[in-house]
């Protein structure tokens, strides 16, 4: 998703939570990997991997000179042919701890495996931070959570976009305060434009 369309998916959201929301989460999450130089792992689960995600951090930080924020995607199933980027299985996750940033996108809880490795990850120093769909496990392990549910007006896949974004900008201001009207109408107008992926070099 390029500038224009967040800019323009900001505009749509302005008077609710979710500008604030996800800057606010994308602070925590540069906050995170900054200093320590990198050491970001983001996982999904056995269902769903976050690939847009992914993709879209890798262009933030190159386009915003923080090459911390370019994250190692942890993948739940790894095939021998597999480039090397997208070969790092769930044992990568052993290997997680102070230094470390463990990004947990879970729309849907995860099984048991996945939530006991970033237990670990957690009682190993690292830090976890979560995109949940309102799993009370995997938001309570993690340090900072935001979580998008069905009764939200907007999907997880539209808070991956305006929480990347704002990660890779250089400053991360509130937004000002504007009435809500017409939410809907104007969230479905440009749905099309936002559902189109990014061009990546996955």
């Amino acid at each position: 998703m390029d500038a224009v369309r967040v800019a323009l998916l900001r505009e749509v959201l302005a008077g609710t939570e979710w500008p604030a929301a996800t800057r606010r989460f994308a602070g925590v999450l540069r906050s995170s990997v900054v200093p320590h130089g990198g050491g970001l792992l983001l996982v999904g689960t056995a269902e769903y991997e976050p690939w847009h995600l992914t993709a879209h951090l890798v262009d933030e930080a190159a386009w915003s000179g923080q090459p911390e924020l370019a994250p190692t995607l942890v993948r739940h199933r790894v095939r021998p042919s597999d480039p090397a980027h997208l070969a790092v299985g769930l044992g990568r996750l052993e290997a997680a701890g102070r230094g470390s940033t463990l990004l947990v996108v879970a729309p849907a809880r995860p099984d048991g495996g996945l939530l006991e490795r970033v237990h670990d990850a957690r009682r190993a120093g690292a830090t976890v931070l979560s995109l949940d769909g309102g799993d009370r496990e995997v938001h309570g392990l993690a340090h900072e959570g935001l979580t998008v549910t069905e009764a939200d007006d907007l999907d997880l896949d539209i808070v991956q976009h305006l929480v990347s974004a704002a990660a890779g900008e250089n400053t991360l201001p509130s937004p000002a305060p504007r009435a809500r009207r017409h939410f809907r109408d104007r969230l479905s107008r440009l749905a099309d434009h936002l559902t189109s992926p990014p061009p990546t070099r996955w």
